[in-house]
């Protein structure tokens, strides 16, 4: 567990998941550098310390809006933080923003439908969009750091974290809060995510030749 840790941790500058956020970054900033300014991007489940440590030298010189569930301090005066659920962004119009980003959070909201749903908002609200989720078919599973996890029956899952800290998760005390937690994240296959970004492109992060993560991007 602890060697997977090592692979994927985003602290560690050597790790593997670091390298490849890194390339990432490299081909948003090289995307963004088509739009011109002022460029207005929304980033949906993600934190204002992302945009403070990578966004900093962006072309553009672009002004973020960072969406959670939960509200978010900021110190920068160019991130600004709003309460709200990926699933109904009401409170923006269509085509409010230059770019709608988002990153390992889709596979987060429990459901297929779900995952459609946020993906039609993140379509509707943003002239651009750059969104980000792990391959499911990849071995090893991101959250909970076993390896086919996401293959075993829901039961199986949350038993095993009832019974055992997994990953990035604490054991749970609980076996209703195991299932709960264990329910909420449903990886994607390259198909389902084709099927909620059907203009997209489709570009896939490989480790050893496997595909780790899928990237849609369109309107660009």
């Amino acid at each position: 567990m602890r060697l997977f840790r090592r692979i994927v941790d985003s602290k560690n500058p050597n790790s593997v998941g670091n390298r490849l956020r890194e390339r990432r970054f490299a081909l948003f900033r090289t995307l963004l550098e088509g739009v011109p300014p002022p460029v207005r991007i929304l980033d949906v489940g993600g934190t204002p310390t992302y945009w403070q440590l990578r966004g900093r030298d962006l072309p553009g010189a672009p002004s973020v809006v960072v969406l959670n569930l939960q509200a978010q301090a900021t110190g920068d005066s160019r991130v600004q933080t709003v309460v709200g659920n990926a699933l109904d962004m009401h409170e923006f119009d269509d085509d409010s923003f230059d770019v709608v980003f988002s990153n390992s959070v889709i596979e987060h909201v429990e459901t297929f439908e779900n995952q459609r749903c946020m993906a039609d908002e993140i379509r509707r609200i943003g002239r651009r969009y750059f969104v980000q989720t792990p391959d499911k078919r990849f071995p090893l599973e991101p959250h909970f750091l076993v390896p086919g996890f996401q293959f075993l029956p829901i039961q199986v899952r949350a038993e095993l974290l009832h019974r055992m800290p997994l990953g990035w998760y604490a054991r749970t005390t609980d076996r209703a809060s195991a299932e709960r937690a264990v329910r909420l994240i449903r990886l994607m296959t390259e198909n389902e995510f084709r099927a909620v970004f059907p203009e997209a492109t489709i570009y896939r992060e490989r480790v050893l030749g496997l595909t780790k993560s899928l990237i849609a991007y369109g309107g660009w």
